[in-house]
């Protein structure tokens, strides 16, 4: 290299900033959570564009968009499973956004439905919504407390949770089964656990004869 020159900067590699947090593309994420394409995009309000606008979403997303294409983290995917079923269990989304929002602020994340403190006290979050939200009718405050405990229990007893609360692994087939999703683990693809051998790699070989 001459004197008066610069080294050409390498591309920034991302890897570093992929690893533990699952990568899900929307149609895989779609596939595992049951949840349409078109719902997922709307909730996160972030267009396959460079131009996309921060601050019209749900919340903010784990990745960036990778080649223009929006991606999912693995606890954007379970936010997305516990939103639907809140959803389809008759929450409005006016209720279900407030108290996302009140989550949010109170747990310091961008994924409160997923911990397992909301799980412990976010009926008490929606309790508070009247109190902070005027336009929140009483009688829909209490239809969501009644379906809380129907809605976050199926989902919390097939999630593992460390010590301190955070959200590990999702076994979709029940702790007692051997499919895993495993952000530390081929970038969060369903596995069996003890192998480490992506689920998608067996059925293929079964397909196959």
């Amino acid at each position: 290299m001459g004197p008066g020159t610069r080294a050409t900067p390498k591309p920034e590699t991302r890897t570093s900033t992929l690893v533990g947090k699952g990568i899900y593309p929307i149609p895989v994420a779609a596939r595992l959570s049951k949840v349409s394409e078109r719902r997922i995009r709307y909730w996160l309000k972030r267009l396959e564009s460079e131009h996309a606008r921060e601050d019209n979403r749900f919340w903010q997303g784990e990745h960036q968009p990778i080649d223009r294409k929006i991606v999912l983290g693995f606890l954007d995917l379970q936010e997305v499973r516990f939103v639907e079923a809140f959803l389809r269990a008759g929450v409005s989304w006016k209720v279900l956004r407030a108290a996302h929002e009140v989550a949010r602020r109170r747990y310091r994340t961008e994924h409160p439905f997923c911990t397992r403190t909301f799980a412990t006290d976010g009926k008490h979050i929606i309790e508070e919504l009247k109190n902070s939200t005027n336009q929140i009718e009483y009688e829909e405050i209490a239809k969501t407390q009644k379906v809380f405990a129907s809605v976050v229990h199926p989902f919390i007893k097939d999630l593992e949770f460390s010590a301190d609360k955070r959200l590990l692994r999702w076994w979709p087939l029940g702790t007692t089964r051997s499919v895993v999703l495993d952000p530390h683990r081929q970038f969060g693809q369903p596995i069996v656990s003890d192998a480490g051998v992506a689920t998608e790699i067996l059925y293929l070989a079964v397909k196959a004869g």
